[in-house]
Formats: structure tokens, C-alpha cells, sequence
């Protein structure tokens, strides 16, 4: 019997997102321009980028770029560094005097090893700094803080197979139950007859890191012993598009010559991995990507490259780099009956913004992003005139026993939104909680629950 999942890659009630054309900027934070920042007396680089392969291939190489040329620098080339998957970018100054960057892309964790030995300036991550990495950083200040954790860029994980490969939509505990060897061939999933290949990035991978917590630890199982595993996402995208047999998770810009399945999770529908349903982070399988310093930071390069990826040109680099920038555009929903009838009402008389605003665990505080969201959002509203009684929130949540608690911590959440954009000026026309309503994520896990907890924002 074929599991197919009904395949959704346009706006439905459930996702709630339209589509957002890659590379398309709207509104980001104004541009700064950098002092000039003062260069290496000696031949030594000026700043030292470690960890995610994710980030390291193309977008840290490609931010290092944007900064030298923003500093006015010249003959800007990319080289290959001393060991594999290792770059230096470097320009010449007006005193003809090089200036490099080294980006070393060896996995999410090395970058923070990197930082606890003083080996790299920035760590590029692409998951979130794990509970034992900031106990072994803690004399480095809180890598968790405002000041040390910096979301650059949203990516999603696709499940990717074989081109010929019937199969079109699967369910996260049907990819565990793949990948931890208990089905092994397609035919017990409605496909054809043949032994399933499994395709894993190594145990240094952020993207691993990620697959394996909101998939395998999700459903209680581990990666089977058989799968191949590899340190190049390019590498292995491109093994799976020559196995028919095969199956493998990569980051979105590595989809490459493969098929990315559609994913659900919980009672959400099956989604592709499109760029609409990554930015509002309702993908089952959408991740962020992190730069992290230590909070008293000194050296100025790493400072600058931090606001550059924050900055307007800076996320124009991670659209071109094939992720998803984190811009604010509005979106047109159309009205499902299925929908609660509040929410039927916003779809026809407002537009929903490309940004959800979500907290940190299990309090209703915001989380780093989306105190940056706040910004880039405020910027949105003073720029298309609607600071005064054109904003509606909408806060959702996690199942709870008890329908009205979750209705009213939903509300709550979205009380401490406009709370927040009160102190900058804007008066909300409406705040509104819906519960457990409309699900992106299922909620037997952490991650899930985070994900539902969210606050979407409509305007008249």
C-alpha cells in the first residue's frame, strides 16, 4: 500500500504561506557603512571563520567578499586554504598590502572547539549551540546571548532521492524508521521492489546534528550503521542523484541533480521544501543558521562581518547563496473554510508578513531572531505607513489538556509582541490567540512544540 502524502508546495490553510521569489529583497535593516578596519601587521589573517560545511561552501566565502568589497578593497580572489574544504579570500588595500579571511568548513562542531581553543574568531553553525558546548564555553562569556548568537540565514533540510523515484511524500516517523535501518526496502513504503540506499552527512555536520534531532532522537531511534556518510554536501547530493536506490537529507542549496521529497510532521500537511514555506519556518525540517562569538568580542573583523550579514547587501549575499534571507514581505492567503473563521476573516481583508516571531523555550520571552525580526519588521511598517491600528497578531501554540489554556498562552504570546512594538511606536489593531490551532509541527518533541509556539503578523 502506498504511504504517499499529498504534496504541498502552495499556500494551504495549514502552512498559510505564499510563495517568495528567492533572491527577492524587500525591506532589511538600513545599511551600515564600517569605518575603515585596520589590517594585520603581519601576513596573518585578519579574521578566522570555523565549523558549519552548510555555511562554509559558499555563503561564508561569499559574506568575507561582500565585506572586503565594502571596505573598499581590490583584486578580491577566493583560494583554496591548506587542507580540503578550507578557503582564504583575499584582497589587496589601497597600500597594496593583502588582506585575508580564512573560512574552514569542517562541521558545526568544530567551530565551537575552534572558539574554546582560540583557533577561529566566529563559529558558523548550522544548529543551535548544544546545552554541553556552553558549559565547555562559559569562560568565554554566554554564547547564548543576544550578543554572541546571530541567526544569518534560514535554510530547510531536504530529504532528497533518486529522480525515477515514485514516491513523493513522506512522514517524519516514516523517514526515522528509514534511516534507522527497520524498513529496508522501498516496496514497504508503496515504491518498487529494491533495497533502500541511505545517504548521511558525518558526525561533525550541523545538518547531521539537525536530521538527527528533529528526526531520528525525535522517534527514538539512531542512524543505521549502513548508511554512507560524507563531509561534502555537494558530494553527496550528487551520490544520491546517481542511486536509484538512494536516499539522503542535505541542505537546500545541495538539492542539486536529486528529488526533494515532501515532508509532514504531526498533523500537518506535506510540504516541499519551497522558499515561502522555509521563511516563515513552517517546513517541517527548516533550520536557521548561526554565526556565534563570545560576547565581549575585540576583534573588529569579526564585529563587521556579524552587522554585514545582518545588513541589507548582507542578505541579498545569502538569497544568491541559494538560502532564504530573513526579509519582511506581505503575502496574499486565500480563505479555506477549514480554517478557525477568525483567521478565514484575516485571509480575506489583510495579508500575512513573511516572518514568524517565536520564544524561547518554555517561557514567553522572545527568542534572539526574533528580537531582529522586530527590527526588521519595524522598518516594514514605518516604510508602507502602517504603524497606526494596521497590524494584527496572531499567536499560536502547542496541544495543551486544557483547549482554553492553550488559547490564552497563545494570546499571551502575542500580548508580548505588541508590548514590544508598542515601545517603538506602533499601535495594534488586534491581538488575537488561537491555541493549538493550525499546526506546522507535531508537538511530541521540543523542537515541534518551539515551533508552534509562534506569533504571525497581518496587515491591513
Amino acid at each position: 500500500m502506498s504511504h504517499d502524502l499529498p504534496a504541498v508546495d502552495q499556500p494551504t490553510w495549514s502552512s498559510t504561506c505564499a510563495g517568495l521569489l528567492l533572491g527577492f529583497i524587500c525591506y532589511a535593516l538600513p545599511w551600515t557603512v564600517f569605518a575603515a578596519l585596520p589590517t594585520a601587521v603581519d601576513d596573518s589573517s585578519v579574521l578566522r571563520i570555523q565549523g558549519s560545511n552548510t555555511i562554509g561552501a559558499t555563503l561564508g566565502p561569499a559574506l568575507a567578499r561582500g565585506l572586503l568589497e565594502e571596505q573598499g578593497l581590490s583584486a578580491i580572489r577566493i583560494e583554496a586554504g591548506a587542507a580540503e574544504n578550507e578557503q582564504k579570500i583575499i584582497g589587496t588595500n589601497a597600500n597594496g598590502r593583502s588582506v585575508t579571511i580564512e573560512v574552514a568548513a569542517h562541521g558545526s562542531g568544530t567551530g565551537f572547539t575552534a572558539l574554546q581553543v582560540g583557533s577561529a574568531d566566529l563559529a558558523a553553525s548550522s544548529r543551535p549551540i548544544k546545552d554541553s558546548e556552553v558549559s565547555a564555553l562559559a569562560s568565554l562569556g554566554d554564547l547564548q546571548s543576544r550578543d554572541a548568537e546571530h541567526v544569518i540565514a534560514i535554510d530547510g533540510l531536504a530529504i532528497i532521492l533518486h529522480p525515477s523515484n515514485p514516491i513523493g511524500a513522506l512522514r517524519i516517523d516514516q523517514l526515522a524508521q528509514l534511516f534507522s535501518g527497520e524498513l529496508q526496502d522501498w516496496s514497504q513504503l508503496g515504491g518498487k521492489n529494491g533495497p533502500v540506499t541511505l545517504y548521511a552527512r558525518d558526525d561533525n555536520s550541523g545538518t547531521y546534528d539537525t536530521f538527527k534531532e528533529l528526526v531520528l532522537s525525535a522517534n527514538g531511534t539512531n542512524l543505521a550503521v549502513s548508511a554512507r556518510r560524507f563531509e561534502s554536501s555537494q558530494a553527496l547530493s550528487d551520490a544520491v542523484s546517481q542511486d536509484p536506490q538512494g536516499i539522503g537529507f542535505i541542505g537546500l542549496p545541495y538539492i542539486r541533480q536529486a528529488k526533494a521529497l515532501a515532508i509532514a510532521a504531526g498533523e500537518s500537511q506535506a510540504m516541499l521544501p519551497s522558499t515561502s514555506l522555509i521563511a516563515t519556518e513552517d517546513y517541517p525540517l527548516s533550520r536557521r543558521l548561526f554565526l556565534y562569538n563570545q560576547p565581549d568580542l575585540s576583534n573588529p573583523w569579526a564585529k563587521a562581518l556579524v552587522r554585514f550579514a545582518h545588513s541589507e547587501r548582507g542578505q541579498a549575499i545569502v538569497a544568491q547563496s541559494g538560502f532564504i534571507a530573513q526579509t519582511v514581505q506581505a503575502i496574499d492567503i486565500a480563505a479555506d473554510p477549514l480554517m478557525p473563521q477568525a483567521y478565514q476573516t484575516l485571509a480575506r481583508e489583510a495579508q500575512r508578513l513573511s516572518v514568524n516571531l517565536r520564544f524561547q523555550q518554555g517561557s514567553a520571552v522572545l527568542d534572539n531572531k526574533a528580537h531582529r525580526d522586530l527590527e526588521r519588521l519595524l522598518a516594514y511598517l514605518t516604510a508602507q505607513d502602517k504603524l497606526h491600528r494596521k497590524v494584527v497578531l496572531v499567536g499560536f501554540g502547542d496541544a495543551k489538556g486544557d483547549p482554553a489554556r492553550a488559547e490564552l498562552l497563545s494570546r499571551l504570546r502575542a500580548m508580548a509582541v505588541r508590548r514590544e512594538l508598542a515601545r517603538q511606536g506602533v499601535i495594534v489593531r488586534q491581538v488575537t490567540g488561537l491555541g493549538d490551532e493550525l499546526p506546522v509541527a507535531a508537538n511530541n518533541a521540543d523542537d515541534g512544540r518551539i515551533k508552534n509556539r509562534r506569533v504571525e503578523v497581518w496587515v491591513y
